[in-house]
């Protein structure tokens, strides 16, 4: 009862005219960006956080929800009509999206995605509005011995998740941790890699780390890609309005594609690409009738988009789940949310919900209405939407470019800020290039100094004494999971191989 008083007052909060039209933008924004194939939330909240900064803290992160949700639905437009997939967790969707809209039933391929995608978002936040209080009330109990763990789970998990190696990982959260070193010691007051330059006195803003990294180097790196074009865009035809029938065909994808979103949401696996693979695997093995026809002759079949668009927007709300309770990203997107908490002196984890709930609240009612906002907006107007495809990529570039740079220099007031966004920018231009993940670098720069304070705190409560890192239950179980979370997947390979590598022996013999 005590989560449904504290979801009314967050509901009260969200319905606000100014949140309600933060919500809004940020609902236009995601799925403006969702449907540019190439783009993506994660490129578009780090673009915004300079200007943010005048929104205020409630304001800014129901926007970035939005933004978030948005890009979620929009991937799924590029991926039924043209075959790209505007965002990674649209790809399952453009598998039997395109051939629905090239058998003429593109309208009911929209319909059942900005429905699963409703669907799957509402259900993972009312999970969310269940599950987070609970998490509190076990976080409330960590020290710094836990707090540290925390931090070392969270640096290993994003460095295993996200990129193709576990060392390209751990090099770019190398290079987050280096830069979160940069600036003054609080407990010396010494100087550390500023090398003389009295603007990194002050330490690296982490705005500028991220407009640098995810809005210039994905930009530029974008932009250096071939840009060609294989597949004809498709027509939008058929009502996008699911009939009595048709809805009781997306039921149960709808079902469990929400159960492995908000499952594996807040599981560091990188985004919504696993969840929405399984959900597209399972409806296609569970296939039955004209289900099982329409898989088999290439027409496309409903349940192929109904389930992974129902599994990505019950992964992002699952996503939100460590973020605001433990202040861990599991995703690129999460991660730049992270820094936009922090651009406020706000920290995710337990004391978030104690000392703002007015804001955890507000942005986690404001979820739903972003939700309804997103069907509303998305099914009358789809063809507002398609015509964002004919952009001139040019265009696109040099203002995401030009926007980012008026951002920075706007929040910072400062030539050398310019400077550190461009260093960034081709850093994350160069670590793109070379299939190096940009995320691990945020987490680093974020969670490296939180990291040192809480083991310096520690040493300091057990007089150096380094063993209380491995005395609590609570920190061994974290650094266990850790060791799983990277260790697991490893292993699992391995035997793998070994099994494929058996088995064709067993053959030739």
């Amino acid at each position: 009862m005590d989560t449904f008083s504290l979801l009314l007052d967050g509901l009260l909060v969200a319905a606000q005219p100014g949140n309600l039209g933060f919500a809004l933008l940020g609902v236009l924004l995601g799925t403006a960006v969702g449907v540019l194939p190439g783009l993506g939330p994660a490129l578009t909240v780090a673009l915004l956080l300079p200007v943010s900064l005048s929104f205020g803290a409630t304001g800014s992160m129901i926007m970035f929800a939005g933004i978030y949700y948005g890009g979620m639905y929009g991937g799924a437009i590029s991926s039924i009509l043209l075959n790209t997939p505007g965002e990674t967790a649209s790809i399952m969707t453009a598998l039997e999206g395109n051939k629905m809209a090239k058998d003429g039933r593109g309208g009911k391929a929209l319909g059942a995605a900005a429905i699963g995608s409703f669907f799957g978002g509402t259900c993972a936040t009312i999970g969310l509005a269940i599950i987070a209080p609970l998490m509190v009330k076990v976080a409330l109990a960590f020290g710094p011995a836990e707090y540290f763990a925390l931090m070392v789970l969270s640096f290993l998990t994003v460095s295993a998740a996200f990129g193709g190696s576990l060392m390209r990982g751990l090099t770019a959260l190398f290079i987050g941790l280096s830069i979160g070193l940069v600036g003054i010691d609080r407990l010396t007051g010494q100087a550390r890699l500023s090398f003389g330059v009295p603007e990194l006195r002050d330490n690296i803003s982490i705005a500028t780390v991220a407009v640098g990294l995810f809005a210039i180097g994905e930009t530029l790196y974008i932009a250096s890609q071939s840009s060609t074009m294989n597949e004809k865009m498709q027509a939008v035809k058929g009502s996008v309005w699911l009939t009595l029938g048709e809805l009781k065909r997306c039921l149960k994808p709808f079902l469990r594609g929400t159960g492995l979103g908000f499952m594996f949401g807040p599981l560091p696996t990188g985004g919504a690409e696993i969840p929405t693979f399984l959900s597209y695997s399972a409806e296609r093995r569970t296939a039955k009738g004209i289900a099982r026809e329409e898989f088999d002759s290439g027409k496309g079949a409903i349940e192929g988009v109904a389930g992974p668009e129902a599994a990505n927007n019950a992964s992002a709300a699952g996503t939100l789940i460590p973020l605001l309770t433990l202040g861990l990203p599991t995703s690129a997107t999460a991660a730049v949310m992270l820094a936009g908490f922090q651009q406020y002196g706000l920290q995710p984890g337990p004391l978030l919900f104690t000392s703002n709930s007015e804001l955890v609240w507000g942005l986690i009612a404001s979820l739903f209405i972003a939700n309804l906002m997103l069907v509303v907006i998305n099914l009358p107007f789809v063809g507002v939407w398609v015509r964002l495809l004919t952009i001139p990529k040019p265009w696109l570039y040099a203002g995401i470019m030009t926007f980012a740079a008026l951002g920075i220099i706007g929040a910072q007031g400062t030539p050398f800020s310019l400077i550190l966004l461009l260093v960034f920018g081709l850093v994350g231009f160069v670590m793109r290039r070379f299939d190096y993940p940009l995320a691990p670098v945020l987490v680093g720069a974020i969670l490296g100094p939180l990291a040192e304070e809480q083991l310096r705190r520690g040493l300091m409560i057990n007089q150096g004494d380094f063993s209380f890192l491995v005395t609590s239950w609570i920190a061994l179980t974290i650094y266990a999971i850790a060791v799983a979370a990277v260790a697991g997947p490893l292993l699992w390979s391995r035997f793998s191989k070994r099994g494929i590598e058996a088995s064709k022996a067993l053959h030739e013999h």
